[in-house]
Parts: structure tokens; C-alpha cells; sequence
């Protein structure tokens, strides 16, 4: 356990030297500020705007905004997490700080595993404090609250994990630049899958919903952030409840226990191919 929490120390002081929370603050500020003034200024024209008979504007648009900050909360922790993970293995052999670090007892196993929970140590409690942020500025600003608000925190926390599993596997066979490269494509297309499932649902293609329904499996952070969309209008009804179901921000159709179980059986997955690729690897 020594050994666990000294690598994941030094990932930290890495990050540091690289100033890489620095970068991720001052993304975050400017997030936040642009969110609060946006949310402002659309409760304060709600007036202005006459909704469809049965459909509760103030619910409509606060759900819709919240859902936003959640994929902006959801990319930043993203952005995070690469930034702390993308060159652990190719990246560090190739500057020679990897070497003296996987003799035994430490071992290559441990050292993956370390550094995956030193960037989750850093990146849930982000993830949080974020979304907690955005959470109130919406209800604050908007009197509109989620319907459930630990549920979501923690899934959008979770999807984060895994994309940082997903960037340490990625380290063993790439470079730093192809790597991050690669993890954000990867990113971009399960965020474009969940949105093309949102448009088959609306347009009754089941084909469309079939294919955005079997990616976000494949990708289970979307599926994550799609249940955690789920959650927050897991109690809205009526014709407000169904357009918010078209999405693409206050709605979802994929989730539930079954997706959060994969999830768990995801990162198990993802940690052993790391592992058994690592142990192959010449340094």
C-alpha cells in the first residue's frame, strides 16, 4: 500500500511541475462563468416566452441547461484525466523514469493501478466539486433542482475513471501525443453515438437507437452520462417529461442497474488487458 500511494504521489507532483492544474483551473473559471451567465440570462427572458399548453418552462430549461454543465463537467474531467494518465508507460519509458519504478516489489501492475487511482483521487473529487457548482447556479439562479443529485455525481465521476482506465491502456502501446489524441477521438465518438440515439428515438428509428444503444455499451462512459441524465428528470411527467426525453441535454433512454454493473465489469476488463499488455512490454 506504501508503494500504491508513493507513485500516485509522484503522478500528482508530475502534474504539477507541468502545471497541468493550472491549465484545468482556469478551463473550469471560464466554464462556470460562461454557464452562470447563460443560465442568468435565459431565466431572466422565461417570461418573455410562452410555452405549449402542459409544459413547465421553468423545469424545460433548467433541466436542459443542467444536463449541458454536466457534459461540460463530464469534458473537463476528461481533459483531467488524459492530461495525468497519457504518458504513464510509452511517455515515461521514453524519458527513462519508468524503469526504476516497476523492479520488484513494486512491479508493473502496481504501478498502472497506482497511477489510475492517483488521477481518480484527483478527478472525483473535481468532477464534484463542479458539478455541485453548476447544480447551484441552476437551482439558485433558476429555483430548479434535479430530481436526484448524488446518483449523477457519481456516475459522471465513474464515466472519468474509466476514461482514465482507458488512457493508461493506451499508454502501453502509444506515444503521449498519439494517445491523447486517440482517447479524445474516442471520447468524441461515444458523445456523437449518444447524441445519434437521441435523434433515433425522436425520429422512431429504432436502427439508429439499436447502433447509439450498442456503442455507448462499448464506451461505457457515455452510457454512464446518459443514465446520469436519466436521473436528474427521473420524476418529471407529462408532455415536459417527454420532450425532455428527446434530449440532447435533459434527457436519456440508456441506463439503469445493468449499465453500472458493466461499467464496474468494464474497468475490471480494461485494468487486466492493461496489465497482461504491460508485463509483454520491453522497456
Amino acid at each position: 500500500m506504501t508503494a500504491v500511494l508513493t507513485i500516485a504521489g509522484y503522478g500528482l507532483r508530475e502534474a504539477l511541475r507541468r502545471k497541468v492544474f493550472g491549465v484545468v483551473l482556469i478551463l473550469t473559471v471560464g466554464f462556470l462563468t460562461l454557464f452562470w451567465l447563460g443560465v442568468h440570462f435565459l431565466y431572466g427572458n422565461l417570461g418573455n416566452v410562452g410555452p405549449p399548453v402542459g409544459v413547465d418552462a421553468r423545469t424545460f430549461v433548467g433541466a436542459t441547461v443542467f444536463g449541458l454543465a454536466m457534459f461540460g463537467t463530464l469534458f473537463l474531467g476528461t481533459v483531467l484525466a488524459v492530461f495525468l494518465t497519457l504518458g504513464v508507460v510509452r511517455g515515461d519509458a521514453e524519458r527513462g523514469l519508468l524503469q526504476p519504478l516497476v523492479v520488484r516489489p513494486i512491479g508493473r501492475s502496481t504501478l498502472l493501478f497506482a497511477r489510475w487511482l492517483g488521477a481518480v483521487a484527483v478527478c472525483a473529487p473535481y468532477v464534484g466539486i463542479v458539478y455541485a457548482a453548476a447544480m447551484l447556479i441552476t437551482g439558485l439562479t433558476g429555483h430548479w433542482w434535479p430530481d436526484n443529485i448524488v446518483v449523477p455525481a457519481l456516475e459522471i465521476a465513474a464515466g472519468v475513471a474509466i476514461v482514465a482506465a482507458l488512457s493508461l491502456l493506451g499508454s502501453v502501446f502509444l506515444s503521449s501525443t498519439a494517445n491523447g489524441i486517440a482517447i479524445f477521438m474516442v471520447f468524441g465518438a461515444g458523445l456523437v453515438a449518444g447524441l445519434l440515439g437521441e435523434i433515433g428515438h425522436a425520429l422512431s428509428s429504432h436502427t439508429l437507437e439499436h447502433a447509439a444503444t450498442v456503442a455507448a455499451w462499448i464506451v461505457p462512459f457515455e452510457a454512464l452520462y446518459q443514465d446520469a441524465l436519466r436521473e436528474i428528470t427521473a420524476n418529471t411527467t407529462g408532455l415536459t417529461g417527454f420532450l425532455l426525453q428527446l434530449g440532447p441535454f435533459g434527457g436519456a433512454n440508456t441506463g439503469g442497474p445493468a449499465v453500472r454493473l458493466w461499467a464496474i465489469a468494464y474497468l475490471v476488463i480494461v485494468g487486466v488487458v492493461g496489465t497482461v499488455a504491460f508485463s509483454r512490454r520491453d522497456l
